[in-house]
């Protein structure tokens, strides 16, 4: 009989393009895309610092162009290789051309980029330049882990950011390697997934010589779709950045960790007609990018940075499932995150259409099948599709769950309903497109605004630092001071901040959906009122690992919740909860109380709300859970609440009080004390959570 090794071999995780640079034999052969191009050359360097090329090869039209792609094959090369191309062709930007015969193009499909931008005398722009990459990695088995949606824990992180302080006493802060010996850290937290911010190609300085601004530091500014970042790397290598890249991502699913990319296929650094011409434009421009009907010298911008990809376009539509087969195959990458997602909706006019192709396509690909799919489910041109972005399989980032989390406990006064509908796991925005409370990424804090230390710490932003008179950032932020703009040596408005961020903390862990927590918050990282840190490469954006003993009862208060969260099924639910009571043995799986007890008076009743989420204490299924009580209160003064009769049956214990000093504010094992009595006193702006069985 054959063995098990040999009746289920493992898969071959390469998987090669029609385009780019691609290793064949003793050669290579490059292929790019290019319909109005009329000559296209191949330019081939020794060195990264070489501002002009070795040799420059024409691409042959008559024998190696076939339909639209342009092919040549060069022997005696390899892995290692820097090259650029460079297009002829008719420069009518009213018509959509920007071709520049002198301009270096990246690849589309570089694998690879190797130094920055450099500047001759002769004007030229010279971006980074391409690395031809051999793929081959011995990835000892590792597999996707394939972890439900449900089950789920998301940690939102920057990898420069997460290591980079001196304090974080790694052998190469800031980069990829860097994550690995952060590793244990992660694990102690508990959280099942990464979501890094951009990897993806961008630039490291400035393509203009007297461009003096600040660096982009979040990355969301793309180069080049298939490569990983440069400036992430601990070696000097050119294309060493791929293989440490997967040396992270081996490293995190050995530790049960899954990796989930945000990815920004909404615009690219070229930027819009004053911009520099560095791939796209001079490969063929009216393809790649949305152009005003009128005049096609402008660029649409939907995303809000000077130019918008033109994703379903049926050439930039394959550019894109291409690279996310890149992705998930050559890197073992479990996810995906869309940035701006609804340009993704707009068709090759920019109107917004149901079922969009590329949209609807990505959710279907068969490589893709066992990937998350996450759609930040607006753009910056009005477009709002949050419960309404497309497919079964589409989640997405709930921008209605963070604010109205924000208002309830920040004194902005929602109705009860709309906690209640947040808690439950949004079933006013999903349930009706045939979707589960999974497809919710619920959060409090992302990235993109105030850290959950500085949400409780201003009133308003403080963006002074980026440069442009505090314009930039967001105004509606929902915040609250508690007394003092900033940090405080006031012992009670310090007190009360600590307590605020537990509220919300145990919001978003106890509610149905999946929690994303922002990188930091766990430890009260601060931006000192920041809310728009794209800019900033310095301390005020990275993890100070010093927080990690300043702020040890956050930090325990948060690895508590995530253990209770994945320790019990009844806070997961892959199902819409539905209020009824389908055995007498079970309370229902959820129910609502207010301060007297009685149901909510949802038109009425304000600040105080009893959540229960009825278990399935009598199935013999493995995830049956307990049943969980939530009691908030986000008024200023205590209350006395009477809980509602229909708990009596049960044997409870308290695992949660915020308005408790540690370590009486969460409880691990089983070891919290017993619910005595039915009328309970809540601290003014507090939480109690409850175990029964």
């Amino acid at each position: 009989m054959l063995g098990t090794s040999l009746m289920n071999p493992p898969i071959q995780s390469l998987h090669t393009f029609p385009y780019g640079a691609i290793l064949q034999g003793h050669g290579v052969q490059f292929a790019v895309y290019s319909k109005s191009a009329t000559d296209m050359r191949l330019l081939l360097y020794d060195n990264v610092d070489d501002l002009n090329p070795r040799q420059i090869i024409e691409f042959d039209k008559a024998n190696g162009k076939c339909g639209d792609i342009w092919t040549l094959f060069i022997p005696f090369i390899g892995a290692g290789q820097l090259y650029h191309f460079q297009a002829d062709g008719p420069w009518a930007p009213s018509e959509g051309h920007r071709f520049d015969g002198k301009a270096r193009l990246i690849d589309p499909y570089a694998k690879a980029l190797a130094g920055d931008y450099q500047h001759g005398r002769d004007g030229i722009v010279r971006p980074p330049k391409c690395v031809v990459i051999d793929d081959d990695f011995n990835w000892d088995g590792d597999r996707h882990l394939g972890r439900p949606l449900s089950e789920t824990i998301i940690y939102e992180m920057h990898v420069r950011g997460f290591t980079q302080s001196g304090t974080s006493g790694v052998e190469h802060p800031g980069t990829y390697l860097g994550i690995i010996d952060k590793i244990p850290y992660l694990k102690s937290l508990g959280v099942t997934a990464v979501e890094l911010m951009p990897v993806h190609e961008f630039p490291t300085n400035h393509w203009h010589p007297d461009d003096d601004r600040l660096a982009n530091y979040w990355g969301y500014d793309t180069l080049a779709f298939f490569s990983p970042h440069r400036g992430y790397a601990a070696g000097d290598e050119p294309g060493c950045q791929v293989n440490e890249f997967k040396q992270m991502v081996k490293a995190l699913h050995q530790a049960g960790i899954e990796v989930i990319l945000d990815v920004v296929f909404n615009h690219t650094a070229e930027g819009n007609a004053k911009g520099p011409t560095l791939g796209f434009k001079g490969l063929e421009n009216s393809v790649y990018y949305h152009l005003e009907k009128v005049d096609r010298a402008i660029y649409s911008n939907y995303s809000g940075c000077g130019n918008a990809i033109n994703g379903n376009h049926p050439v930039v539509r394959e550019m894109i499932f291409n690279c996310l087969r890149h992705w998930v195959c050559n890197y073992h990458i479990d996810g995906f995150r869309f940035d701006l997602a609804s340009i993704l909706s707009r068709d090759r006019h920019g109107r917004l259409v149901p079922n969009p192709p590329l949209v609807e396509t990505i959710s279907e690909d068969p490589l893709l099948a066992d990937t998350k799919i996450i759609a930040e489910a607006w753009d910056a041109a009005g477009a709002y599709q949050v419960g309404s972005f497309s497919h079964i399989r589409w989640a997405e980032w709930n921008g209605r769950f963070r604010d109205d989390v924000r208002r309830y406990w920040n004194g902005y006064t929602p109705s009860l309903g709309e906690v209640a509908t947040r808690m439950a796991g949004s079933s006013d925005l999903y349930q009706s497109g045939d979707r589960a409370p999974y497809h919710s990424i619920n959060f409090v804090t992302a990235h993109d605004g105030f850290t959950m230390n500085d949400l409780v710490s201003y009133n308003d932003k403080h963006n002074e630092a980026n440069g442009e008179d505090n314009r930039d950032g967001e105004n509606h932020n929902l915040s609250m001071n508690f007394g003092h703009e900033g940090p405080t040596k006031n012992k009670e408005i310090e007190k009360l901040r600590n307590r605020q961020i537990k509220n919300m903390m145990a919001t978003l862990f106890l509610s149905q959906g999946v929690p994303m927590l922002l990188c930091g918050d766990e430890v009260r990282r601060t931006q000192m009122g920041n809310n728009n840190t794209y800019c900033q490469d310095n301390a005020l954006s990275w993890f100070n690992w010093e927080l990690v003993n300043r702020h040890k009862d956050m930090l325990r208060f948060t690895k508590g919740l995530i253990k209770l969260r994945r320790f019990e099924p009844s806070l997961r639910r892959a199902e819409f909860l539905s209020g009824e009571v389908t055995d007498p043995l079970r309370l229902p799986d959820v129910s609502w109380y207010n301060w007297l007890g009685h149901p909510v008076d949802w038109a009425h009743d304000q600040q105080t709300l009893t959540c229960l989420f009825g278990g399935n204490l009598a199935s013999d299924d493995l995830e049956a859970g307990n049943n969980i009580m939530i009691v908030m209160h986000s008024g200023w003064e205590p209350v006395r609440v009477q809980l509602p009769e229909t708990i009596i049956p049960a044997q409870w214990k308290l695992v949660i009080d915020t308005a408790a000093d540690t370590p009486n504010d969460i409880f691990f094992e089983d070891d919290g004390p017993k619910l005595s009595s039915t009328n309970i006193t809540l601290y003014g702006r507090s939480l109690r959570c409850y175990v029964g069985w």
